[in-house]
């Protein structure tokens, strides 16, 4: 008997040792995967083409990054005196991050939503940029934000938002978190067709 606990504390011990060894070598989520480069140029040309032509959201590049998707994304918005009629965006599985590069804008977000209603599938916003979600007519116990350029604010997946004034317009970066990789991968040679397309109007509101 005294042998067997022997050789059971043996076998502990190895083990121990054996997921000493795995927390000491982790392998990459993404493995092999290159890293993602945009030009700024590229992303001035999205930004000239939502300008000339009253795009609003247009996706640059989805790329794989192992266990997620990342998404970036150039949004142009013109001036806002007071939104619309079910004006609150949420995305079910997409978390958003903007960094503002121009303009000024009031950004009301929370995830209490009134009245929210189930996105159509067929909005191209829905099946290329940032998956299944809600709008509604407006968030209970909202909070504002004052947006400037430089700022960065992050919108989790389930958080409603929406802008309740835009001074002039406002350009911001768009960077989605998609983890159940439920939008297309985008890379450059699609992004370079698409700005070589003609604009297709009223897709991507």
């Amino acid at each position: 008997m005294q042998r067997y606990g022997i050789i059971w504390k043996a076998i502990v011990i190895a083990g121990v040792l054996a997921c000493a060894l795995v927390a000491q070598d982790p392998k990459p989520t993404c493995n092999q995967c290159p890293a993602t480069y945009i030009d700024s140029s590229e992303l001035q040309a999205y930004a000239k083409r939502a300008m000339d032509n009253r795009l609003v959201d247009q996706q640059v590049r989805s790329v794989n990054v192992g266990k997620s998707q990342v998404g970036i994304g150039i949004v142009y918005r013109g001036k806002l005196d007071q939104p619309g009629k079910n004006a609150v965006a949420e995305h079910d599985f997409i978390s958003e991050v903007y960094h503002v590069i121009e303009g000024t804008a009031t950004l009301e977000t929370g995830p209490d939503l009134v009245g929210a209603e189930q996105r159509p599938s067929t909005m191209q916003t829905v099946r290329e940029f940032n998956g299944p979600g809600k709008n509604a007519g407006s968030i209970r116990n909202g909070v504002t934000y004052h947006l400037k350029p430089g700022d960065v604010i992050v919108v989790p997946a389930g958080t409603g938002h929406l802008f309740t004034h835009i001074d002039d317009h406002i350009i911001y970066l768009m960077v989605r978190i998609d983890p159940d990789k439920v939008v297309p991968l985008k890379d450059e040679a699609a992004s370079k067709a698409y700005l070589a397309s003609p604009v297709k109007r009223g897709g991507n509101q």
